[in-house]
């Protein structure tokens, strides 16, 4: 079945999150994506260049998936807290962000679309301001990055919760209880850094 140019580039972009998010950077095939994604794999070097390229933008094209979904909407700290929720809920239904972030981390150097991503940042760290104004730029950085750690971290880290939690790690009722416990924890961050 011949595609659009756009529709083989989303098949692509789709079968290569979900290699790559199991597989990493090196331990990735192209041959598995193609055959994913349904089409030859020279359409991944005439569309992307290389594997190295198609995990950048496979990666790229999550994360502007992940900004647009979920905004730091309203003001003062429930809206802070009802972020939070947003973003556990946005890892927890796509996994394979977090895995994306984690193979990143293990097998770059530089953060895939550095520049974008800076910017993109700074966008979010304005937004927590206006939703905090007591917060500094360092603060509301930090309160952000230990927003994302404790949402995206815990979806990479899983066979590590089955270890405290045991086999109940996939059910639901225990996705609720981690995700009010993250909650619980940035509210207590948040009475330490505002009183609110």
């Amino acid at each position: 079945m011949a595609y659009t140019p756009e529709e083989t580039r989303r098949r692509l972009l789709e079968a290569a999150v979900d290699e790559f998010s199991a597989h990493g950077l090196a331990g990735a095939r192209v041959d598995r994506i193609a055959r994913a994604a349904g089409v030859n794999k020279e359409r991944i070097y005439a569309h992307f260049g290389d594997k190295e390229a198609l995990f950048g933008a496979a990666l790229e094209s999550e994360l502007l998936a992940v900004i647009h979904a979920v905004p730091i909407e309203g003001e003062g700290a429930e809206a802070v807290l009802r972020y939070v929720e947003a973003v556990f809920d946005y890892h927890a239904a796509h996994p394979q962000l977090s895995r994306l972030l984690a193979w990143e981390g293990l097998e770059r150097e530089t953060p895939v679309a550095f520049e974008a991503r800076s910017e993109a940042h700074r966008r979010k760290v304005s937004q927590l301001r206006r939703t905090l104004p007591a917060l500094d730029d360092a603060a509301a950085a930090e309160l952000l990055l230990t927003i994302v750690t404790l949402a995206d971290g815990w979806q990479v880290f899983r066979s590590v919760d089955r270890l405290y939690v045991g086999d109940a790690a996939d059910r639901p009722e225990r996705v609720a209880a981690r995700r009010a416990f993250v909650v619980r924890t940035v509210r207590a961050l948040l009475e330490s850094l505002v009183g609110s």
